[in-house]
């Protein structure tokens, strides 16, 4: 299959299969919207994974909100206004994922040693879906 026609859920699947984290995996399959490209991607998710290399804030959700924020420039502290918008949408990112899955720590959500899979497929089609439609 042809790697521009994937899906954005494919796409972060595939980077996981190769080996990547979820924060890796969400964040470079949101590359054609946040204009990094892959091996920046890679390095600035990669310690990320695994709620941070302790179990805290799933990898998946981590590599969402880099990729909206990166959608939504955050870079000037007198501005007021996108502080609040990026706030509140990663708020909204954690919040849906907490609605789906029970939690945002990656050791509750794993503790039945499920596939990382699914979050991160639902990461990627959620951080595609608020960046096309929020921003």
């Amino acid at each position: 299959m042809e790697v521009n026609r994937l899906t954005i859920e494919e796409k972060a699947a595939a980077y996981h299969r190769q080996g990547f984290n979820c924060a890796q995996s969400v964040l470079c399959a949101c590359g054609e919207y946040t204009g990094l490209d892959e091996e920046t991607a890679l390095a600035i998710s990669g310690g990320f994974g695994g709620g941070l290399r302790c179990g805290e804030i799933c990898g998946a959700v981590s590599g969402a909100v880099m990729a909206v924020g990166l959608c939504c420039r955050y870079s000037n502290a007198q501005d007021a206004e996108t502080k609040a918008k990026i706030a509140a949408l990663s708020r909204y990112l954690t919040s849906c994922f907490r609605s789906e899955f029970g939690a945002v720590r990656c050791a509750e959500v794993i503790k039945d040693k499920s596939s990382c899979d699914r979050y991160i497929r639902y990461m990627a089609a959620l951080a595609q879906k608020t960046i096309q439609e929020k921003l």
